[in-house]
């Protein structure tokens, strides 16, 4: 049979306007993806489809398996769905890092508790002693390695002349062994004795005229001080004695005497001169000499380095104190953070959902469950699985219409917060993770499930027709004058039928967007079960 064909006036131009394509695997667009949605359709109603063409069918198989579709203007989006569980934006389970009896839990189920607010005590009068012996310990472990460090310089006590130097470099020395003589020879003192009568005449303090036996020459001097006892002198006379100092013109030794008057009194008998000091300086630690920087008769002050003690030995002996110590503080530390313990707080801000101990409780910190659950409510967070055909879709940002079966009639949005490119494979699939936050979630709990649409594109009244009426690509059958009964239904001519070119823009799986070639309130006929997904995938219909 001869198929005849009745031409129709060109559809008049309009202004493209382009929705991008509904991504379908492989990422194809436009006409491409347009014809593979035709081949699926070829495939189901290739009979229906050869009844059109010259030699095929009678047109009876057209009428059975098309119906008329109206071209009109639809809200078309694509989105990506899923399913999850919703979850707070951040959850906290409080539990003990130490062991002890609670003394003060200031807080209830449904309380709001900000970041740092106390929520437990515990007696911690174990650990407070426990900081205090570490703190001794610290104290001994630096006494230890600062006497050591310090003692490897042997130093003056006292400043004056070297008289003598007992080592050499080299030399091994141990606590205890000489290393100098120091004496003072800058002041010297004579203790002379006088008359019982006249000493008791004398103070501290007098002036006095002090003559060096031998070159007669005299001295002024100072009374340091007179004995109280008397004492037994030269031809039985009771004496007392007077100490008397005078700085050193440069000459005078222990070896000179001298005799002295105080104002009108003079002595009974003379004395040696001594020294104001002459001590022996000895090791305080073992070790080899390194160094000696003085020789005799040099003058050193007090503190002045003598000699210097080093050696592998000495240095072991340093370094062994050396990590004493730094064990002593890291207990001390351990001690200190272990205090901290005892204090429990709030570490997010958030409301009380649970309460497990009150005040009076004892904890340990291997046996015992949570303390407490917090919950920060600000947020609400699902957690979606997305296919990694989609994943080049999603951005943050984006739309997601949420509902739950449990509050049902609701519609709740959110929008994509994250989406992680660490991906999860599973029998040669990948999906990855993508975080859906809800600020506004109403009456959505933790833990209720939830379905997810992620608004991927969406254009507003598109002109469109069902995506299954779409032939060979870029073709429509548009029933020509005669071909509709009077029902505007039944297809009564399947010989006024005309196969019509058209440009197609993007899909929501269910409607593609016509942008040239049909207008508004055109006919087109679709296969019979229009309401079949001809895109796959997972786009859905606004």
């Amino acid at each position: 049979m001869e198929t005849t064909s009745v031409a129709t006036p060109e559809a008049p131009q309009q202004t493209k306007r382009k929705l991008p394509a509904l991504r379908l695997p492989g990422g194809r667009k436009g006409k491409k993806w347009a014809r593979r949605i035709a081949v699926l359709a070829l495939i189901g109603l290739g009979a229906a489809w050869f009844a059109l063409k010259p030699g095929g069918a009678p047109g009876a198989a057209l009428a059975g398996q098309y119906v008329p579709d109206t071209v009109q203007r639809r809200d078309l989006t694509v989105s990506v769905s899923g399913t999850g569980t919703v979850t707070p934006i951040e959850s906290y389970y409080l539990k003990p890092l130490v062991t002890g009896e609670v003394v003060e839990a200031p807080f209830e189920v449904g309380d709001r508790v900000e970041k740092g607010q106390l929520l437990y005590r515990l007696d911690a009068r174990d650990a407070e002693m426990s900081i205090q012996q570490a703190e001794l310990s610290v104290r001994q472990a630096q006494k230890s390695y600062d006497d050591l460090a310090a003692n490897l310089t042997v130093r003056a006590a006292e400043g004056g002349v070297v008289q003598q130097v007992l080592v050499q470099k080299g030399d091994l020395v141990s606590p205890g062994t000489p290393i100098a003589e120091i004496a003072d020879t800058s002041t010297l003192t004579a203790v002379i004795p006088f008359h019982s009568a006249d000493a008791q005449q004398i103070s501290a303090g007098q002036a006095a005229q002090v003559t060096i036996a031998g070159t007669m020459e005299t001295l002024s001097g100072t009374v340091e001080s007179v004995s109280t006892a008397d004492l037994v002198g030269t031809g039985g006379a009771l004496v007392r004695n007077v100490k008397i100092r005078v700085s050193n013109p440069g000459a005078l030794t222990a070896a000179n005497a001298a005799t002295a008057q105080v104002g009108d009194i003079a002595c009974a008998g003379s004395a040696n001169f001594e020294e104001a000091l002459r001590q022996t300086v000895v090791a305080q630690a073992s070790g080899e000499v390194t160094d000696v920087p003085v020789t005799a008769g040099s003058r050193v002050s007090a503190g002045g380095a003598l000699a210097v003690l080093g050696g592998t030995a000495a240095r072991s002996t340093l370094e062994d104190l050396a990590i004493n110590l730094e064990n002593a503080k890291l207990s001390l530390q351990r001690a200190q953070d272990t205090l901290e313990n005892y204090t429990i707080t709030a570490p997010i801000s958030g409301t009380v959902i649970e309460k497990n101990i009150k005040a009076g409780d004892n904890v340990n910190n291997i046996e015992s469950g949570s303390l407490a659950v917090i919950y920060d409510l600000s947020y609400l967070k699902l957690e979606m699985n997305i296919s990694e055909l989609d994943l080049s879709k999603l951005q943050e940002g984006q739309r997601v219409d949420i509902t739950a079966d449990a509050i049902p009639g609701q519609v709740f949005e959110g929008r994509v917060d994250r989406v992680s490119i660490n991906g999860t494979t599973t029998n040669g699939f990948t999906t990855y993770p993508a975080t859906i936050l809800l600020e506004d979630y109403g009456g959505l709990n933790p833990g209720m499930n939830v379905s997810a649409d992620i608004i991927v594109e969406q254009t507003k009244n598109a002109l469109s027709v069902p995506a299954s009426a779409v032939q060979r690509g870029d073709t429509v059958l548009v029933p020509l004058e005669g071909c509709l009964a009077e029902d505007g239904v039944t297809i009564a001519d399947p010989a006024s039928v005309e196969e019509r070119n058209v440009t197609l823009g993007g899909s929501d799986g269910t409607y593609v967007e016509i942008t040239s070639g049909l207008s508004e309130g055109d006919m087109v006929l679709a296969p019979a079960q229009s309401g079949m997904d001809a895109g796959g995938g997972s786009a859905a219909v606004s």
